[in-house]
C-alpha cells in the first residue's frame, strides 16, 4: 500500500531555444585573442607608417573571420533543451538532475555553458555546467540537488552560451522551461526505517507468540489443542464433530482507526541538525501511516496551526497514501501558537469510534497548565491517546554538563526546572490514561513506531 516514489517524480521539462536578448551573441576569446596578434604590426610602424594599413586588413580579417564562425554556429531555434528528474525531490536527500541539450544543426559541434534557474530551496547557487554536443546529437551534464524545505518550488529557464570548436564567436539562448515542482518528505529514508521495524518487529512477536497463543481478539482460524492454550478459547462444536479437543487461534486486530495529529504551531519550527522539528514530525506521520497501512489499519489525519489546515478522513489504499503524501509535503509551520483544544475538539466530533490518536507536538514553557495538555486530557477519556512530545536535544545536553561557574549553574537550574516541568506534565497525562513519549527529533520516527506496534500488540485499542 506505500506509495511509489515513481508516481511522484516530476514530468521532463523541454523547450526549444530562443534568442537571449535583444543582441544573442558575443565575441569569443580567440577572436580578442586574434586581435591581440595584429598588435605586432604597432613595432614595425615606428619606422613606415603603411604597416598601420596592414594590422587594419589584419582586424578587418578577425571581424570577417567572427561573422563566418557566427554564421556556422546553430540559431537558438536549433537547439532544444531538457530538464529530466530521477526521483522526485525529496527533504535533505541528495539526488541528481540532468539536462539534455539537441544540437540539431548539421555544421558544426557545439560546446559551452549550460545555466539552469533553480531556486535556493532545491539548491545553494545556480548551477553551471560544461556541455559538448556534436550535430545531430545530445549532451548530457548533471548536477547535485538536496531541498531544504518541503513545499512548491519554481524552477525557471534554462540558459546556454556556446561556441563553434574555433571560439571565435559566441550565441546565447534560453530555453523557456519552467516548472513547478512538489518537495516531498524523505520517502526513501521512511520506507526504509519502516521496512526495518516491520521485519524486526514481527520476529520479536513471532518468538513471542509460540508460547503465548491468542494474544488478539479477532478470531483467525482453528486448531488442535496444544499444551499451554487456555481452555476459555476451545471450540465445543468443533472438538464434538472431530472428536478431539479444538481451540480458537485469534490474530492482532485488523482494520482499525488511527488518527494522526500534528502540531503546526510556532514551537515545532525551531531547528536542529538543518531540520525544523516540523519537518521531522511530518516524517514520523508518514512512517506511521505507512506501518498502519501494512497492518491492515484505517488513516486519518488532522494538521492544525490556529485553524484547521489539513484534514483526511480514514482511509486506506494507494489513492489515500497518495493525497496524505500530498497533504504533508505541503504542511509549514506558523509563527502563532498553535489551537490545540479546536483540535481536540476536531477529532472527537469526527471521531466517535474508540481508536488510537497519535498527537504529536511540543511543550510550551508556561507556569499555568498548557492548551495542549487540556485537549489531550479530553481525548484520552474517549480514545487511545499517545501523546508525543519533541524533545530539545540541546536541554538535554546542558543537563548532561556539570556547571563550573556561576553562569552555568544558573543555566543549570532553569534547564532542570524546565525538565522538570515536561515530566510532570507528562506524568499527569499517564495518570489519566494517556500514553507519553518524550523523544529527541532525530529518533522520533522509530520511537512513534515502535510505541504503535506496541498499542497493536497489548490490543489497547
Amino acid at each position: 500500500m506505500n506509495e511509489s516514489p515513481h508516481s511522484l517524480v516530476p514530468p521532463a521539462a523541454a523547450s526549444r531555444g530562443q534568442s537571449a536578448g535583444r543582441f544573442p551573441f558575443a565575441f569569443g576569446r580567440r577572436f580578442f585573442l586574434l586581435l591581440l596578434i595584429g598588435l605586432v604590426w604597432i613595432g614595425p610602424a615606428w619606422w613606415n607608417v603603411r604597416y598601420l594599413y596592414a594590422m587594419a586588413l589584419w582586424d578587418a580579417f578577425v571581424v570577417a573571420l567572427w561573422f563566418w564562425d557566427l554564421a556556422r554556429l546553430p540559431r537558438p531555434p536549433q537547439l532544444e533543451a531538457r530538464r529530466i528528474w530521477a526521483i522526485p525531490p525529496q527533504l535533505a536527500l541528495q539526488s541528481v538532475m540532468t539536462l539534455e541539450l539537441h544540437n540539431a544543426g548539421t555544421r558544426v559541434a557545439i560546446s559551452g555553458l549550460i545555466v539552469d534557474d533553480v531556486p535556493i530551496a532545491l539548491r545553494n547557487a545556480m548551477p553551471e555546467v560544461d556541455f559538448a554536443a556534436r550535430p545531430g546529437e545530445n549532451a548530457s551534464v548533471h548536477y547535485v540537488i538536496c531541498p531544504r524545505q518541503r513545499g512548491d518550488a519554481a524552477l525557471g529557464s534554462i540558459s546556454a552560451r556556446y561556441q563553434s570548436p574555433w571560439r571565435i564567436a559566441e550565441r546565447w539562448a534560453r530555453f523557456p522551461a519552467a516548472q513547478s515542482v512538489r518537495v516531498y518528505p524523505n520517502l526513501e529514508e521512511s520506507k526504509r526505517e519502516t521496512i526495518h521495524l516491520i521485519r524486526s518487529r514481527q520476529t520479536t512477536v513471532e518468538k513471542r507468540l509460540q508460547h503465548h497463543r491468542g494474544q488478539g481478539r479477532e478470531f483467525e482460524s482453528l486448531r488442535e489443542y496444544r499444551e499451554g492454550d487456555d481452555m476459555r478459547d476451545a471450540c465445543w462444536t468443533a472438538t464434538a464433530r472431530r472428536g478431539k479437543l479444538i481451540v480458537k487461534a485469534y490474530q492482532i486486530e485488523r482494520s482499525q482507526t488511527v488518527w494522526l495529529v500534528l502540531d503546526t504551531g510556532r514551537l515545532l519550527r525551531a531547528r536542529t541538525k538543518g531540520l525544523s522539528k516540523l519537518d521531522f514530525a511530518v516524517s514520523a506521520a508518514l512512517a506511521l501511516a505507512q506501518v498502519a497501512l501494512y497492518s491492515g489499519d484505517r488513516v486519518a489525519l488532522l494538521a492544525y496551526g490556529r485553524k484547521i489546515r489539513l484534514r483526511l478522513p480514514a482511509a486506506r489504499g494507494p489513492a489515500h497514501v497518495r493525497t496524505m503524501v500530498e497533504g504533508l509535503a505541503q504542511l509549514h509551520g506558523e509563527v502563532h501558537e498553535a489551537d490545540h483544544v479546536r483540535a481536540a475538539e476536531s477529532v472527537l466530533a469526527y471521531q466517535k469510534r474508540r481508536s488510537l490518536v497519535v498527537w504529536l507536538t511540543d511543550l510550551t514553557e508556561t507556569a499555568a497548565l498548557p492548551e495542549v495538555i487540556e485537549g489531550a486530557l479530553r481525548l484520552a477519556h474517549r480514545h487511545v491517546l499517545l501523546f508525543t512530545v519533541i524533545g530539545q536535544p540541546d536541554l538535554r545536553a546542558l543537563l548532561e554538563q556539570r556547571p563550573e561557574s556561576g553562569r552555568e549553574m544558573f543555566r543549570y537550574a532553569a534547564a532542570q526546572e524546565i525538565a522538570h516541568r515536561r515530566d510532570l506534565l507528562l506524568r499527569t497525562l499517564r495518570q489519566q490514561g494517556a500514553l507519553t513519549l518524550e523523544v529527541e527529533p532525530s529518533r522520533l520516527s522509530s520511537a512513534v513506531v515502535n510505541h504503535y506496534l506496541d498499542v497493536k500488540e497489548r490490543n489497547l485499542i
